[in-house]
């Protein structure tokens, strides 16, 4: 039997085709503002998604980001921006970074991690730092197993919640001022190192470090998209995206504008991403396309 034919032409549109889909890259992220609160805010520094409440959490420097001054508090807003309740939980100091596990959400307060019930806003633990007058408690990631992390980005440390153990998990210069946290799962812990302007993975079973990508200046938020990219936030005003290979794209820059992004989220069934401006006194959101 005659073989069928095949033209060189159709060999060669194969190959093209093929080349094509395996050299493709992937198609850049854009951003559409959708809205912006209210000016009601006081220095959000942190804004998080609570699926269980649908609700966003708000944490409220009002003041200097190290003063024990008592003035810090939580606020709740939906998710069209309007406010919920501006002092949903009072009595901190500088609340910072936030994540909400099983009911409880933690916050950092400078030289504290707090653990809140989410639905009441009481403060029902309290895991103080190791040396409270040189501590600065950043951000915040609880993994899958329920293991809280904690950075504290002026000394180089990284704690641990574990089975009821508040310890000293990592400390060195290797860190490099570690800020933004999150845990992907069990095993690995992403970090953004604010004085290199670095995203960078640590395995949490042998404490080795892996840079992801550098370049993002005073790296701030990190969250991931459901597909293992990561929007990582710069607290001058930058938000970049970050695919699993390390390449980078830059979707927000409000710098010449001076409106910082601090401790970002986003919500992935709705494709939003909410930044917080800080001095600005309000978050913003848009639309991930």
């Amino acid at each position: 039997m005659t073989a069928p034919f095949v033209s060189v032409t159709t060999l060669l549109l194969g190959i093209c085709l093929s080349c094509s889909a395996a050299t493709a890259k992937p198609k850049p992220k854009r951003l559409t503002k959708l809205w912006e609160s209210d000016t009601t805010l006081r220095v959000p520094e942190s804004v998080l998604y609570d699926a269980a409440q649908d609700v966003l959490f708000v944490a409220n420097i009002e003041g200097k980001s190290d003063a024990l001054d008592g003035n810090g508090f939580i606020s709740q807003l939906n998710l069209d921006g309007t406010l919920r309740k501006l002092n949903w939980a009072t009595g901190l100091n500088a609340p910072k970074g936030m994540a909400v596990h099983r009911g409880k959400l933690y916050v950092t307060d400078v030289y504290r991690l707090l653990e809140l019930n989410a639905e009441t806003g009481q403060v029902e633990k309290t895991y103080d730092a190791v040396d409270p007058k040189n501590s600065f408690l950043n951000d915040v990631a609880v993994s899958p197993n329920g293991t809280v992390y904690v950075s504290d980005s002026r000394f180089d440390k990284i704690y641990r919640l574990k089975d009821g153990a508040w310890t000293v998990w990592l400390h060195g210069e290797q860190l490099n001022k570690p800020n933004g946290l999150l845990a992907i799962d069990n095993d690995n812990l992403l970090v953004g190192s604010t004085k290199i302007g670095a995203l960078r993975s640590i395995n949490v079973g042998t404490q080795a470090i892996t840079t992801i990508a550098d370049g993002m200046a005073a790296t701030d938020g990190i969250i991931n998209d459901g597909k293992k990219g990561y929007f990582v936030s710069d607290w001058n005003g930058q938000v970049f995206f970050v695919e699993k290979d390390g390449t980078k794209q830059q979707l927000l820059d409000t710098r010449p504008a001076k409106v910082s992004a601090a401790d970002i989220t986003y919500i992935r069934g709705k494709k939003l991403l909410l930044v917080p401006t800080f001095f600005g006194n309000t978050i913003v959101a848009y639309k991930v396309d």
